[in-house]
């Protein structure tokens, strides 16, 4: 059975943690709580122990003879900090050890992930950030922030990930394990999703059936893996993946300002997304009508930019570019083509449809590199896919480049 320490610091997001406790115990996971003296001013020791099945240690002092400020880190799998406030940050990146969990951090060889919540302006503060920076240098997954509502009437970024979205990466980096889960720390990474839609007329639209699916995938795959993530979402309904930067799209034009303005800073950049190739050449603004004779109406369509190439020309030395194609038929070949006129390291090619793909939490794909590897993957959930692909990208990154994309 997978052991995981949920750490909890003192913070009004700390009665969060009692649902991300219920998730890991109910997927089958043993859990042991070890809350700050802090926490317990916001969540008793005896929920913590009713919700666990497990008795809660508090104190260094507590089972003094089992020696659990060395004992807990080390048969660890797993470390989860939710919410982990700035002050634990701080213990954290400079190896302070005044308590039973700042021990156990000293003490664990597992993964660890830290789930930050606070005020937007201590997690804005250089020293907080300065903080984080080092942990995720020493291979440590500090997911991003939400942007919501925090204490009182504040609004603004601090407030901690959903329970089930903290829970969807913990599981992530639990999978890669110590050794390979944070080969992307410290990288700025953009993940496109979703399909754009061009409006007709004020209530219709040309459009496409992409779900987002494998690009939020890629995304909760790159938070895992330590990436700073922006996804940007183009009519994607699924739930937000935890630490990532979201930018929402509709348009074909919005995507490509948004994915052109985050690109700048970015290592790297994955197309994922399926912007429509045509949009009206105008916009009716009323509905269209039918006409009396039952007559159809004729639409000009003219053709939108193509952003992955137009990256492509832009692309930095050592940014990588992941494209994708989706094709009805000759789908190697097309890819092939479409890998080299958009100037991408990577495509990733599959075959779309009726009942195919678009929708699907499963995905068949081939990995085409623009150095002539060919990697096949057959039917996986689009998770693994996402992790496959991220794969490819890691063995393409300049390992000395900087985490502002220069060399």
């Amino acid at each position: 059975m997978t052991e995981v320490v949920l750490g909890v610091c003192g913070g009004i997001a700390a009665y969060k943690a009692c649902e991300l406790l219920r998730l890991f115990t109910e997927s089958g996971h043993a859990v042991r709580v070890v809350p700050t003296a802090s926490a317990l001013q916001f969540v008793g020791a005896p929920t913590w122990a009713a919700l666990s099945g497990r008795p809660v240690a508090t104190e260094v002092w507590d089972d003094a003879h089992e020696v659990p400020h060395v004992r807990i880190g080390r048969h660890a799998d797993l470390v989860v900090v939710a919410p982990a406030t700035a002050d634990m940050l701080a213990k954290a990146a400079h190896g302070i050890a005044d308590d039973l969990l700042t021990n156990t951090l000293l003490t664990a060889t597992c993964p660890v992930v830290f789930a930050p919540a606070m005020h937007t302006e201590m997690w804005e503060n250089a020293a907080t950030q300065a903080n984080v920076a080092t942990l995720r240098g020493r291979g440590i997954v500090v997911i991003e922030p939400a942007v919501g509502r925090l204490t009182g009437a504040d609004t603004g970024k601090g407030r901690l990930p959903e329970p089930e979205a903290i829970f969807a990466t913990a599981l992530r980096v639990l999978r890669r394990g110590a050794a390979e889960s944070s080969d992307l720390a410290g990288r700025r990474v953009v993940v496109t999703a979703g399909g754009t839609r061009e409006p007709l007329d004020p209530v219709r639209f040309l459009g496409n059936r992409s779900s987002g699916k494998q690009g939020f995938a890629l995304a909760r795959s790159a938070v895992a893996r330590g990436a700073q993530v922006t996804l940007i979402a183009a009519n994607v309904t699924l739930p937000v993946p935890a630490g990532v930067d979201l930018v929402r799209a509709g348009t074909t034009e919005e995507l490509r300002k948004a994915a052109v303005e985050a690109a700048a800073a970015a290592d790297v950049v994955v197309m994922a997304a399926a912007p429509a190739d045509f949009r009206p050449a105008a916009v009716a603004g009323r509905k269209i009508k039918k006409s009396d004779d039952g007559t159809a109406p004729t639409i000009e369509l003219v053709t939108n930019p193509d952003i992955a190439a137009e990256l492509g020309a832009a692309k930095r030395p050592g940014q990588v570019l992941v494209a994708f194609a989706a094709e009805t038929h000759d789908a190697l070949e097309n890819a092939r083509g479409k890998l080299a006129r958009k100037r991408a390291d990577l495509i990733v090619v599959n075959e779309v449809g009726t009942d195919l793909v678009f929708g699907a939490d499963h995905n068949t794909v081939t990995i085409l590199g623009a150095d002539g590897t060919t990697v096949q993957l057959g039917e996986l959930p689009k998770d693994d896919v996402a992790d496959a692909i991220w794969d490819q990208v890691a063995s393409r990154l300049d390992p000395q480049a900087s985490e502002d994309g220069t060399a």
